[in-house]
């Protein structure tokens, strides 16, 4: 069964994050050291969040060869003040082409070539930033759901 692809328009996501450049290959390696400076923060700010999730947000440089910044972070409720390598973003706002992909994360990498495979096919260009949500862990891998996004140029732009 291949991956669906789908356009929506979204809202951008408030995070609390931790920003590092690394190659595609070296997101592995950075991504927990990141996550656990957000959620040492998150613990001593109460409801900073609620049931928020973790979202990677890429910031694509111009070849894929360079590094890229990446935003490791943690969805929230409200903007807050900076503290040490953890600051406030978001997620862009504006049309998507999105997946759902259901499963362990090392064919995480499916739903990236089905989102990618369906640009080329329709003719989109991508604007820049994709991002990964992941949803509620489960110790079952068949079980783990993460949504891949990628903003859209404006057509015709």
């Amino acid at each position: 069964m291949g991956v669906s692809v789908f356009t929506e328009v979204v809202l951008p996501r408030k995070l609390a994050a931790v920003r590092r450049r690394v190659a595609i290959d070296g997101v592995a390696g950075a991504w927990r050291p990141a996550l656990d400076q957000v959620w040492e923060f998150l613990r001593f700010h109460p409801g900073l969040r609620t049931d928020g999730h973790n979202v990677f947000l890429y910031h694509h440089p111009a070849s894929h060869h360079e590094p890229m910044d990446v935003d490791f972070g943690v969805e929230v409720t409200r903007d807050f003040e900076a503290a040490g390598d953890v600051r406030p973003t978001e997620t862009p706002a504006g049309e998507v082409a999105a997946a759902v992909h259901v499963g362990p994360y090392d064919l995480l990498k499916d739903a990236h070539d089905a989102v990618r495979a369906w640009a080329e096919a329709h003719q989109r260009r991508f604007a820049g930033q994709s991002w990964e949500i992941y949803g509620d862990w489960s110790a079952d891998p068949s079980k783990l759901e993460t949504t891949v996004v990628y903003r859209l140029a404006r057509e015709g732009g």
